[in-house]
């Protein structure tokens, strides 16, 4: 019985190439494929006349219309043709279609924007001559004595003392210093884990796998048991878990019935710590606020909707002077400021609109007067005083932080130690051409007046770096970048430039690392643009498996 051939049923292909296409500059590819054309002329012609003829046969005996598969360039922006648009290198191409990338506005391009020549520019300083009212006059007599009329230099941490490479196995989301022990960091990341890492001893460092089942988004010390330290999730859990053995203890679930559909599963953000009251205030996905007794363990009074119903709240902070005082932040393009003894739905002391996310919202940390907003429209916003008019921002500062996918949202942080009240980092995503490499830096801002004070990177820390920690008491700064850690320290003016220590720089190898739960060591990872792995540093990977940190241009890199 002879074989019967089977009719394929799947439809006819057509491809479409850009006459434009670069042809390749390899004369032996060129020749191959001079070749092959040539051995195929004849198919190639009969199939170009009967392309037609073909595709209605198609059409009348099957009803289906050939498959188009199209070769030609399409901008990354608008998906049209005839242009190409994004990242060149370490050049941000704009799309002529679409306004400036950086400041949103028309007329220009990202590489000549005047807010990236000078990110200053059309901000007004703030005012020197003091109009006081009465609330402004109690506040300079009770509240700022302390604030120096002089305003101090500012420290700024511009070198990387120490490092510990693929802490995490998934993207850094959040980082901690312990409030007791100045060189101890902790750090959480989006598979749940919580890292603990004392980086004035380089290696002595944990990683706790048990502690949530996915993103772990917030921590925070409670001012009783700095031993403990509360986190949140998209989980919907809030854990009380004990550094040194690692044992967790669930103080509220939201989900207690499992996944019952994206509709319903609730995940948590937002979270601050009322140490007068002894109450978690904790936000979640659908624009509910919760709070939780930390000394009963357990939830207490009722949810109450402070932002739009069913948007994310991204985040809490208690006034630090006022505790009673919250201030809030969401998806709905607001940010908000609430009273904790008259709290109530629709009950907001101010609204401070947005015309975009607002990923953070902070009072300044020693009189907690000022507030920073950090807005997915590329705007930092500042208000000098919460007591005058709340409407319109005292200014807008450009920065590009535009981009949250793959990456932890960038958040401009005061640092706590500035008396002025007025230095705030972030970390910038547009990067930067230095001496061919392109790089990320970490920029420290002067709220007052816009400028730039200074933009901290190293030549081996290829990418973002989202995540940024000024510590508390010491001229430190912590980085999360991938899922890496990085220390900055103030580099010494008089020291003599020397060979970086390799003994404080460490690459984790997870398959050999000590954990503890039952979280597994796979290496995969979706975050695929904010890895070591990345497209920018794929060339470069192999290389620098052992390099990670250089002091200056003339310090030697360490031999892989």
């Amino acid at each position: 019985m002879s074989t019967r051939a089977r009719r394929s049923s799947f439809p006819k292909v057509v491809i479409e190439r850009d006459t434009d296409t670069d042809e390749s500059s390899d004369e032996e590819e060129e020749e191959v494929e001079n070749d092959v054309v040539e051995s195929d002329d004849e198919e190639e012609e009969v199939e170009i006349e009967d392309q037609k003829v073909e595709d209605d046969i198609v059409e009348d005996k099957k009803g289906k219309t050939p498959i188009t598969i199209s070769l030609k360039k399409v901008c990354k922006v608008c998906k049209r043709t005839g242009h190409q648009a994004g990242f060149q290198g370490a050049t941000y191409i704009d799309c002529p279609m679409k306004p400036c990338f950086l400041c949103k506005l028309p007329g220009h391009t990202t590489v000549n924007c005047p807010h990236r020549v000078a990110m200053e520019f059309g901000v007004i300083p703030a005012s020197r001559k003091r109009t006081h009212n009465s609330l402004d006059y109690v506040f300079e007599r009770q509240l700022r004595r302390g604030v120096p009329s002089i305003k101090p230099a500012f420290v700024i941490p511009d070198e990387v003392n120490c490092a510990v490479i693929r802490y995490h196995s998934r993207r850094v989301t959040c980082l901690e210093f312990h409030p007791t022990n100045n060189n101890v960091l902790l750090s959480g990341d989006k598979k749940g884990q919580l890292g603990v890492w004392d980086f004035g001893k380089v290696y002595e460092k944990t990683v706790y796998g048990n502690i949530h089942t996915c993103l772990l988004n917030n921590m925070k010390f409670g001012p009783a048991n700095d031993g403990t330290v509360y986190t949140v999730s998209s989980d919907g859990t809030v854990n009380c878990t004990d550094l040194e053995t690692g044992l967790s203890t669930s103080l509220m679930d939201l989900n207690p019935n499992g996944w019952q559909g994206r509709n319903s599963w609730r995940m948590l953000y937002g979270m601050e710590f009322n140490a007068e009251k002894g109450l978690v205030l904790v936000a979640d996905s659908f624009g509910y606020l919760h709070m939780v007794d930390a000394r009963a363990n357990s939830k207490t009074g009722d949810s109450v909707l402070i932002h739009k119903k069913g948007t994310k709240v991204v985040g809490l902070h208690c006034n630090p002077l006022q505790p009673d005082l919250l201030l809030s932040c969401g998806n709905d393009h607001f940010a908000r400021m609430w009273d904790i003894r008259h709290l109530e739905a629709e009950s907001c002391l101010h609204a401070l609109p947005h015309k975009r996310v607002v990923n953070s919202a902070y009072f300044s940390p020693s009189s907690g007067s000022k507030i920073v907003t950090t807005s997915i429209d590329n705007r930092i916003r500042v208000w000098d005083s919460i007591f005058g008019n709340l409407d319109t921002p005292s200014r807008e500062i450009v920065h590009s932080h535009d981009f949250n996918r793959h990456l932890t949202p960038f958040r401009a942080e005061w640092d706590p130690k500035d008396p002025s009240e007025s230095l705030v980092v972030i970390g910038r995503y547009i990067s930067e051409n230095y001496n061919g490499a392109a790089l990320h830096p970490i920029d420290f801002i002067d709220t007052s007046t816009g400028q730039l004070v200074a933009e901290v990177m190293d030549p081996n820390i290829t990418t973002i770096s989202p995540v940024n920690k000024l510590h508390p008491r010491d001229d430190v700064l912590a980085t999360g970048s991938s899922r890496s850690l990085f220390i900055w320290r103030p580099k010494e003016k008089s020291e003599v430039v020397q060979e970086k220590d390799k003994s404080k720089i460490m690459v984790c190898n997870r398959k050999n690392s000590k954990k503890f739960g039952n979280e597994s060591d796979n290496d995969d990872d979706d975050d695929s643009g904010d890895d070591f792995s990345s497209k920018k540093g794929k060339g470069l990977k192999k290389k620098k498996a052992n390099i990670v940190i250089t002091t200056s241009k003339s310090s030697k890199k360490k031999k892989p």
